[in-house]
């Protein structure tokens, strides 16, 4: 049974991560945890390299904090200032046990002003969020594009979709050997 260390203890990430390796993966069981582990970057990353970054350091981290694992799976939300407006997305980094990599990046979309507005004078996303919607701990349930859909998509769903591709290696791993492997 392969073991998965989700490198948060946030629940929306191990939903989306437990969500993508059961969806590529049927049939299969895994055992799922989480661990609490830093970033490296900012506690709200501004740009997509920096996001991205988060995302592998927090798998990197969790891979020397539980070496036990057969994945270890990071997932960073982060924005980027986009024309006039600031978008949202998140990167997922999966690492296997062999040390093979995959990486993803969610679908984006746009804050609305309000809520740029106080991402950009200093406020992590979920407390913007918080702020403007007049929640408590978002960031831990649907999060700002649930906010903003209705629950159409919700945060786990969103990163959901980003982990099932950053699986895509582990699923097919003949076709992303290097050649003379």
């Amino acid at each position: 049974m392969p073991h998965v260390i989700i490198a948060s203890t946030n629940p929306v990430k191990e939903r989306a991560a437990r969500g993508a390796f059961e969806r590529l993966f049927p049939g299969q069981t895994f055992t799922i945890a989480g661990v609490s582990v830093p970033s490296g970057v900012s506690v709200q990353p501004f740009t997509s390299a920096e996001t991205r970054q988060g995302a592998l350091n927090r798998a990197r981290a969790a891979a020397e904090a539980r070496p036990d694992a057969d994945y270890w799976v990071g997932i960073e939300g982060g924005v980027e200032p986009e024309g006039d407006g600031l978008a949202a997305f998140a990167w997922v980094a999966v690492i296997s046990a062999g040390g093979q990599v995959g990486l993803s990046r969610s679908g984006t979309f746009f804050l609305p002003p309000r809520v740029a507005a106080l991402v950009r004078a200093g406020h992590e996303l979920g407390a913007a969020d918080d702020l403007v919607f007049g929640r408590s701990n978002s960031k831990q349930e649907e999060g700002a594009v649930g906010l903003l859909s209705g629950g159409v998509i919700d945060r786990a769903g969103l990163y959901q979709h980003a982990a099932v591709l950053a699986l895509l290696p582990f699923k097919n791993p003949e076709l992303y050997a290097e050649p003379g492997d």
